[in-house]
């Protein structure tokens, strides 16, 4: 089974930025498409990142697009997700999600029912 576990979260001001990651368990990490969810209690998960398995392409909700980016580094077996100029909106559980696609396209992406494996989340606070 494919195990995830995030690090990175914490508490920061508005217009900081802050980085988390998400390490994946097991060898051949190409194989398996990435996303980045966010949930605040009460809410639904929202969509945050898609980022394919080789890296190459990478899709981001209109929310963040421009301030948060994504990579990859498959020889560490860790997807990471940069966010700049953050928003006290931004303010959530961030969760990494994983699904087993070789394709470098999908139109699915945003649908989290479709990650098959996913981590316990990093907490993520912006202040005012």
């Amino acid at each position: 089974q494919v195990q995830l576990v995030e690090s990175g979260g914490g508490l920061v001001q508005a217009g900081d930025s802050l980085s988390v990651s998400c390490t994946v368990s097991g060898r051949s990490s190409s194989t398996y498409a990435m996303a980045w969810f966010r949930q605040v209690p009460g809410k639904e998960r929202e969509f945050v990142s898609y980022i394919s398995g080789s890296g190459r392409n990478t899709i981001y909700a209109d929310s963040v697009k421009g301030r948060f980016t994504g990579s990859r580094d498959n020889a560490k077996n860790t997807v990471y997700l940069q966010m700049n100029s953050l928003k006290p909106e931004d303010t959530a559980v961030y969760y990494c999600a994983a699904r087993r696609l070789l394709t470098d396209y999908v139109s699915d992406y945003p649908q989290a029912i479709k990650y098959a494996y996913w981590g316990q989340g990093t907490q993520v606070t912006v202040s005012s």
